[in-house]
């Protein structure tokens, strides 16, 4: 009996050190995915992560399609690289899971490295089924241009990647898909069949309506910064001082003379003002033209707001242009901009950022030809070698009292032995080492 009993506790304490062997912590890969993906909540549980080819580069991009509610992109939001951060996840509080003893159970958190939120944010269905109405032209065939439904649109691509496939053919999606289509595409109806074939028109427009939308809610920080102040500020073209004083005269000719009765201490400030005008107007040619010193503001480039509206729906379009549609499509959208048949006339923006181009090259001329007080004559470069000379054997002088002043007694008589019989210590050196490569 005791024998039995011993056998089994014996081979189990022999297999124990075989499985508790390994003491040391190793790593292993994270359970949960390091990435943090923000949902629509109310997705279907049809909703999948696909792997769809950029309508724009073509390169492969992670979306998120939901057949009731469309495609998502993945917009990143992450700290700065110089304020790292990361985000600590914990599951909720169950009050229903406690122990014996009374404590609350904890599960276990999980701790991402980046503070890093990948954000499902809507995208157009119509700019991924755009490679497919209008293929480059190395693609073309004789179809272009007919009227046909979606099925032979879609059945007419060998070269389809397989999860865009499968969007375009879900039955959920299909109304979706359709009605998007309609809005860039002239339909015809052959029975009980519906037929497409896409319109530049009506894709111009559509774009115009999804950029004026863009403005009314308003664009980013970023980009109202850099693409709409920085490319309408005007430059502070310079004063000219037969200006300022023929202004501060008429000024001063302009103050009724009861006012300067009832307020003498006014009047000598005036006075005083310009006496200082003055003094600047005899030191300085009336006719020279200095840079102003007040800090620039922003000038308005018309009375209206339409330029600056002009320049962001333009920046809207232009954004996706780039980002959306295919440099051959892009291309022709840009066309159809620049022509006569345009829906939106930006001719009034052309023609004020040139005027703003030609302010910004005058002032530069300006600057570069009337700033006197950077060039230099001959002279002044001579007094600056002298001075630089001067400095340098200051210098020497200085160490070299320094360094006597650091000599004790012993090496300041040394100093003083004449030693102009005597060999040099190297003599004796170097003899030593012509004798070694003799021997």
């Amino acid at each position: 009996m005791r024998t039995r009993a011993n056998g089994p506790k014996g081979s189990s304490a022999e297999e124990k050190p075989e499985t508790e062997q390994p003491s040391k912590k190793t790593l292993t890969p994270a359970e949960r995915p390091s990435k943090t993906f923000v949902l629509p909540s109310k997705a279907s549980n049809d909703a999948r992560f696909l792997t769809l080819p950029n309508p724009s580069t073509g390169e492969l991009n992670r979306y998120f399609f939901c057949p009731q509610l469309g495609l998502y992109e993945f917009t990143v939001v992450a700290s700065q690289p110089h304020i790292p951060r990361s985000i600590l996840f914990t599951h909720k509080r169950d009050s229903t899971s406690t122990k014996a003893n009374g404590d609350e159970k904890r599960p276990a958190g999980s701790l991402t490295k980046t503070a890093e939120l990948l954000i499902a944010t809507p995208v157009d269905s119509i700019f991924f089924i755009l490679p497919i109405l209008s293929p480059p032209a190395s693609k073309t065939n004789s179809a272009k241009g007919l009227f046909q439904p979606l099925d032979d649109i879609l059945d007419s691509q060998d070269e389809m990647h397989d999860h865009l496939r499968y969007i375009l053919y879900n039955e959920s999606f299909r109304g979706l898909l359709e009605k998007r289509m309609e809005s860039i595409c002239d339909t015809v109806e052959a029975g009980d069949e519906k037929m497409f074939r896409l319109s530049e028109e009506k894709l111009l427009k559509e774009l115009i309506s999804k950029a004026e939308r863009m403005v009314a809610q308003g664009l980013p920080t970023s980009l109202e910064e850099r693409f709409i102040r920085q490319a309408l500020e005007t430059p502070l073209m310079s004063v000219t001082r037969d200006d300022v004083v023929t202004a501060e005269t008429k000024s001063d000719s302009n103050t009724p003379a009861a006012e300067s009765q009832d307020r003498p201490g006014l009047e000598r400030a005036e006075t005083q003002s310009s006496a200082a005008t003055a003094a600047i107007s005899i030191s300085t040619p009336l006719d020279a033209s200095t840079p102003a010193t007040q800090p620039s503001a922003i000038q308005s480039p018309s009375p209206d707001d339409s330029i600056p509206r002009l320049l962001r729906i333009r920046t809207a379009l232009s954004f996706m242009q780039s980002s959306y549609l295919p440099p051959h499509i892009s291309a022709k959208i840009e066309k159809i901009l620049t022509s006569p048949e345009s829906p939106i006339d930006f001719k009034p923006l052309t023609d004020e950022l040139k005027r703003i181009a030609d302010l910004r090259a005058e002032a530069l001329a300006s600057r570069s030809f009337g700033d006197f007080s950077r060039k230099r004559s001959a002279d002044d470069d001579d007094v600056d070698a002298a001075e630089s000379r001067a400095e340098k054997k200051r210098r020497k002088e200085e160490e070299e009292k320094k360094k006597k002043a650091g000599q004790s007694r012993g090496v300041k008589d040394l100093k003083k032995v004449d030693t102009s019989g005597m060999k040099k210590m190297s003599d004796f050196f170097g003899k030593a080492a012509a004798a070694k490569k003799k021997s």
